[in-house]
C-alpha cells in the first residue's frame, strides 16, 4: 500500500509517499481502507514537530472515512468514520491507503454524507462536542464562540443550536453564504470592536454570555473573559501563537467566572468513536452538516496539500488515496 510518512519533523517537504505491505486485522484491530482523509492544523503542526508525544517514522493524519476490509465479520464492507489523538502522533495515521484501527473504534459512517464529507467531521465536531459538554450549556443560556466561522467554531454553533441556546457569532469578518453557520446564528460581532463586551450586552439585554467559546485563541483569552455573564464559564481549546496570558484575578473571582481547558487530543480512536456515534444522528436528520471543502487532491499531491492547509486556506482539504 501506499502511505505519507515523515522521518524528520520540519515543513511539508519532509512528507514522502513510500510503499509497505498491506496490513492484516488480528484479534484486536481492524483494517479500513481508506477512501478519503482531511487534514488538520494539528497534522500540520505535527509534521512540524510541534507534537512532543510524536515518534518517527510516522503516518500523519487524524480524520477518515472508509471501509473495512479486514476485521469482524459482521463489520466488513461496513462505510466507517473515525477520528483519534493518538492516530498520526503515536500509532500511523490516516494519510494512507489503509490503516489498522482498534476493532472497539469502529463507528458507522452516516449514510448522509459522502466520504469526503464525512473525512471533516472528526476533529471539528469532537472537540467542539466536548467543548459544549464541558461548559454544561442548557436550553435558553446564551453562548458566544469566538471564531465562529472556522472549523471548530462552526460546529460548536451546530451543537448548540441542537440544545435550543442563543448563539452569538464573533469573528473578524462575516461569514459566508455558504457557510453553515451563518443562518444557525443569533447574533453577529466583530471581533475587532473595541468595545466588544458593551456591545454584546447591548444586544443581549443587557447580560453578559453564559458560555464563551473561545475557538480563537490566545489572543481572544482576555476578550472572552469581558463577556462572562456571572458565574459564566470560558473554554479554550487553543494558542496557537501566545501560550501565556494575563488577566484581572479580582474581576475573574469577583464574576465568580470559570476557565475550563480542553485538549481534543486527549480522545483516542475508541474514545472519540463514542462520541461520533453520538453525531450521527444528528447528520442523518441535517441538524449538522460538514465544513465546507475546499479541495480534494490525490495522496501524491499531500505536500502541496500540507503547505496550503498551513497558510489557513479557508475550508477542508481532503486527500483521497484512490
Amino acid at each position: 500500500m501506499q502511505v505519507i510518512e515523515f522521518h524528520q519533523f520540519g515543513e511539508p517537504s519532509v512528507l514522502r509517499m513510500a510503499e509497505r505491505p498491506d496490513p492484516k486485522a488480528d484479534e484486536g484491530t481492524a483494517v479500513v481502507r481508506i477512501e478519503a482523509a482531511s487534514i488538520n492544523p494539528s497534522d500540520v503542526k505535527n509534521v512540524a514537530g510541534r507534537m512532543p508525544q510524536t515518534t518517527l517514522p510516522r503516518v500523519p493524519g487524524r480524520d477518515y472515512s472508509g471501509v473495512v476490509v479486514d476485521g469482524p465479520e459482521g463489520w466488513i464492507g461496513v462505510d466507517v468514520w473515525g477520528t483519534g489523538g493518538d492516530a498520526g502522533f503515536t500509532r500511523d495515521g490516516t494519510h494512507a491507503q489503509y490503516i489498522v484501527v482498534p476493532r472497539s473504534s469502529l463507528a458507522r459512517k452516516p449514510e448522509a454524507l459522502t466520504y469526503e464529507e464525512a473525512a471533516c467531521v472528526g476533529v471539528t465536531f469532537v472537540t467542539a462536542w466536548c467543548a459544549i459538554e464541558y461548559s454544561g450549556l442548557k436550553a435558553g443560556e446564551t453562548i458566544a464562540v469566538l471564531g465562529s466561522s472556522g472549523g471548530v467554531g462552526g460546529a460548536a454553533v451546530q451543537i448548540a443550536k441542537t440544545l435550543e441556546a442563543r448563539i452569538i457569532g464573533v469573528n473578524r469578518s462575516q461569514p459566508s453564504a455558504d457557510n453553515p453557520t451563518t443562518k444557525l446564528t443569533d447574533i453577529f460581532l466583530d471581533s475587532n470592536d473595541a468595545d466588544l463586551s458593551a456591545t454584546l450586552r447591548s444586544s443581549n439585554n443587557g447580560h453578559g454570555a453564559d458560555v464563551v467559546f473561545n475557538a480563537a485563541g490566545g489572543p481572544m483569552f482576555q476578550i472572552g473573559l469581558n463577556l462572562l455573564a456571572h458565574r459564566g464559564r470560558q473554554v479554550e481549546i487553543t494558542s496557537p501563537t501566545e501560550r501565556k496570558a494575563t488577566f484581572d484575578v479580582v474581576d475573574f473571582y469577583h464574576n465568580e467566572s470559570q476557565l475550563l481547558g480542553l485538549d481534543s487530543l486527549k480522545r483516542n480512536l475508541t474514545l472519540a468513536a463514542r462520541i461520533l456515534e453520538k453525531l450521527r444522528s444528528g447528520f442523518e436528520d441535517g441538524s449538522y452538516h460538514a465544513p465546507v471543502i475546499a479541495d480534494v487532491l490525490p495522496l501524491s499531491s499531500t505536500q502541496q496539500a500540507y503547505e496550503r492547509a498551513a497558510k489557513g486556506e479557508r475550508g477542508r482539504i481532503v486527500l483521497k488515496p484512490w
